[in-house]
């Protein structure tokens, strides 16, 4: 009999705000929150759930109720007493905020995807960039477009179909990108904590789950990750790229929120002109296949017309 797929959220019930202070008593020591651990087996990794109760001042029925996804509208003082009690950082504390407005207000309909159009002007900005490596993503971090260099910078990307192209599917299941990472352990996990932070907020959008499930499927490296909940860590800006075409780059990376998209991002590497890094950057910019046709801020003015049939 054929096994169902795993949900993007790796269990069957609850919200995303239970899901995440479950993961979060999980990964919390005892000891780190100053209890002292008795002789007797614990059969729980982190946390017991009256515990986490006791340390936030709340009951244990109301405690479970959340996390089990009954209670779905926590006050602001239970949310900060929770957040001191599992010692939440500010960018976990603000995602546990996020979490419970969205539980308060959940619909079952789902977001649409939204659109993967890049306006012109952007792709013009793109090429004005060269020979700087240059893409525009989506927000569950679908490759959208690029200059020849953005989409060359990732080594094998460019064999697999515009609709396939993402950045999380070619960290976990491209073979070639293991290779081009030598922190690979690091990147995949900055990977995973910009994906888990996004499904808190728009949990049953069908681009993100959909690209969830397949990860699960696919990459047990994916699930182990996914499982841990983290929605903060250690995002390097500067990046070491073991091109097979250039050889090695160490490239300084930034990216930024498009005004005026649905939740598009721009994303750029740059080097300092006169190294070895500048210089494989042009190389790899020269080298790189070249698109048929550089757009103008004309286009977006154009009138629209439909595809041929």
């Amino acid at each position: 009999m054929a096994h169902e797929p795993p949900t993007p959220t790796g269990d069957g019930g609850g919200t995303e705000l239970g899901r995440f202070l479950r993961a979060r008593r999980n990964q919390t020591r005892p000891e780190q929150v100053g209890l002292t651990i008795g002789a007797g087996l614990r059969r729980t990794p982190g946390l017991r759930r009256e515990e986490l109760a006791t340390l936030a001042g709340i009951s244990i029925d109301y405690y479970v109720r959340l996390e089990r996804g009954k209670e779905t509208r926590p006050s602001p003082a239970v949310l900060d007493a929770l957040a001191r009690a599992l010692h939440l950082d500010d960018q976990e504390h603000q995602h546990l905020r996020e979490l419970a407005v969205h539980a308060a207000r959940y619909a079952p309909e789902p977001p649409p995807a939204p659109s993967r159009t890049v306006h012109p002007h952007l792709k013009l900005l793109l090429e004005t960039m060269r020979p700087n490596p240059a893409y525009i993503v989506g927000r569950s971090m679908d490759f959208l477009a690029s200059n020849p260099g953005g989409l060359a910078l990732y080594a094998g990307l460019a064999d697999w179909p515009v609709k396939q192209r993402n950045l999380a599917r070619y960290l976990f299941l491209h073979p070639a990108s293991r290779d081009l990472f030598p922190d690979w352990d690091r990147q995949v996990r900055a990977c995973v904590v910009r994906l888990r932070a996004t499904a808190g907020t728009i949990p049953d959008a069908p681009d993100l789950t959909n690209l969830v499930g397949e990860l699960l499927l696919k990459s047990p490296d994916f699930a182990r990750l996914w499982e841990r909940y983290e929605v903060t860590g250690d995002k390097p800006a500067r990046k070491t790229f073991h091109h097979p075409q250039v050889g090695t780059m160490h490239l300084t990376g930034q990216s930024m929120f498009l005004d005026g998209t649905p939740g598009q991002r721009l994303g750029v590497y740059t080097a300092e002109p006169g190294t070895p890094d500048y210089d494989a950057m042009i190389l790899l910019d020269m080298t790189a296949p070249k698109p048929d046709r550089v757009p103008t801020a004309k286009d977006d003015d154009a009138p629209r017309r439909l595809p041929p049939s």
